[in-house]
């Protein structure tokens, strides 16, 4: 099937570039041509780029295409890329591992004359304050319980956090200057914690236009300070903070606004120092707990042979994860994975074997790579571009996997869950239903996904527009009349 898929694919662009101009429909479907002639017409969009691939599973052949050869930014559907490939190379069951350990010795009477060492797999959710079986208090409990149990009273050393498993950048060198001191511009390193971000709570002034004030910073005891230009916002404007600063600085700046009326109103920042962070917070709470930790925590790589592991932290399950990375479009999830593939694969995880994880993955399905370019794997770089015939060609070669079920859940199934709980609600006609992941930043709107039709044929589709200056709103709803083009039945 796969193969017939390309060759149609190929004999098909073949004819186009013989025959047709560039944004020329390829294949006819009298709905989406509509539609699409609509989207491409209307007064906002009409010098965005715009392409639409559409490929019926079931009777396996391309049902309608427009200028769905040309390399466009897909964002954020960047991620249906990495996911795959975890699925593929680490499977389902794959567990993040977080190793606490000692180097030295424990007299008798327990103390450790020596380091206490925790080592990093990469593990997104270790620490993370979404899930109380996560969550810093959940994990410190854990270790110092495991300290216990081996007789350990009192540390003449200090804690230490080992990172190596990842190497080179925790940012890409093509990531934007205003996103990367946010949280969804955070990074992942070999050991990430607290989903490697922080909160800020800010109090607006009385009156719109003037200072806002900080308030606290969660977790406690975290080493940031900022210079805040954050001003009073209109009543309900949100969050238009942008915060500033590289993950090795503890230093950050606030710009932006809070609205007038909402004290303590919570922003997400980047976390500096991730791995040291953990290490430091974990030897407060063993000094509060009487177990005294001497000397300052730090960051360095371990030696394996020198130390004795006394516990193992595991995570969920990788098809958790995966989901989890979808349904939100988590970043750091996303760069997790990317970066573990690339150390399971080539040795080192890093954004060069990531890619090259993933552009094997991608080879190894038999998809035309030229088609793709790959430098992350969240999206979150505008140098990742992907044709939108390429993401069918990929969508159709997953259906054909085991774990087709499995990367299928990881999408938010339109007008229920995750980012498309609100999109086409009781719009999508009965015994009919659609799975798709969304891609946003500035200037892109992208969507790609997989629909079973009231008549039950098995449909898999992407949309990217590009360069558009319209707003998110006003995109949407355009979209959204093509969405149900592709689900209805020809």
């Amino acid at each position: 099937m796969m193969t017939k898929r390309l060759i149609y694919s190929t004999l098909i662009l073949s004819l186009a570039t013989l025959l047709l101009p560039c944004g020329t429909v390829l294949a006819q479907n009298k709905k989406l041509a509509d539609e699409v002639k609509k989207i491409t017409s209307d007064s906002q969009l009409k010098h965005a780029s715009v392409a639409v691939s559409v490929y019926n599973i079931t009777q396996d052949k391309e049902e309608y295409s427009y200028d769905a050869d040309r390399l466009l930014s897909p964002a954020s559907l960047m991620k249906l890329f990495t996911t795959a490939a975890g699925f593929e190379y680490l499977g389902k069951g794959y567990r993040f591992k977080t190793s606490l350990g000692y180097t030295g010795s424990i007299t008798s009477d327990g103390v450790l004359n020596g380091d206490l060492v925790l080592v990093g797999g990469g593990d997104p959710l270790l620490g993370s304050y979404r899930y109380r079986q996560t969550s810093m208090d959940t994990l410190f409990r854990l270790w110092y319980k495991a300290l216990k149990k081996v007789g350990i009273n009192s540390v003449n050393g200090k804690v230490v956090c080992d990172a190596s498993i990842f190497d080179g950048p925790q940012l890409h060198d093509s990531w934007l200057w205003g996103d990367v001191g946010n949280y969804y511009g955070c990074g992942a390193t070999g050991f990430n914690f607290h989903e490697n971000m922080y909160f800020v709570f800010f109090n607006p002034d009385k009156r719109e236009g003037y200072a806002a004030t900080i308030d606290h910073l969660q977790p406690k005891g975290i080493d940031v300070r900022a210079q805040n230009m954050v001003t009073t916002g209109p009543a309900n404007s949100g969050d238009q903070v942008v915060i500033y600063g590289t993950p090795t600085s503890s230093m950050r700046y606030y710009t932006g606004t809070v609205p007038l009326g909402k004290n303590n109103f919570k922003v997400r920042g980047a976390l500096p120092n991730p791995g040291k962070t953990c290490a430091e917070l974990f030897s407060v709470y063993l000094r509060n707990k009487g177990l005294n930790v001497t000397f300052h925590a730090s960051e360095e790589k371990s030696d394996a042979k020198k130390t004795t592991v006394i516990f193992d932290y595991y995570s969920v399950i990788y098809s958790i994860i995966a989901q989890y990375t979808n349904m939100a479009s988590n970043n750091l999830y996303a760069e997790s994975i990317f970066k573990l593939l690339g150390s399971k694969l080539y040795g080192k995880g890093n954004f060069k074997n990531g890619t090259q994880a993933v552009n094997k993955y991608l080879s190894d399905k038999k998809l035309d790579v030229s088609a793709v370019n790959i430098v992350d794997g969240s999206g979150l770089s505008k140098n990742g571009l992907a044709t939108a015939r390429f993401f069918t060609d990929f969508l159709a070669a997953v259906f054909q996997t085991d774990y087709y079920n499995d990367f299928r859940k990881t999408l938010p199934k339109v007008g229920e869950n995750g980012t498309v709980r609100n999109m086409l609600k009781n719009l999508v006609p009965q015994n009919a239903e659609m799975y798709l992941k969304t891609g946003t930043m500035t200037g892109v709107t992208s969507y790609a996904g997989y629909a079973t039709r009231s008549n039950g044929d098995k449909i898999c589709f992407s949309i990217l527009v590009n360069n558009q200056t319209a707003q998110l709103s006003v995109v949407r709803p355009k979209i959204e009349k093509l969405l149900l083009a592709i689900i209805a039945n020809n």
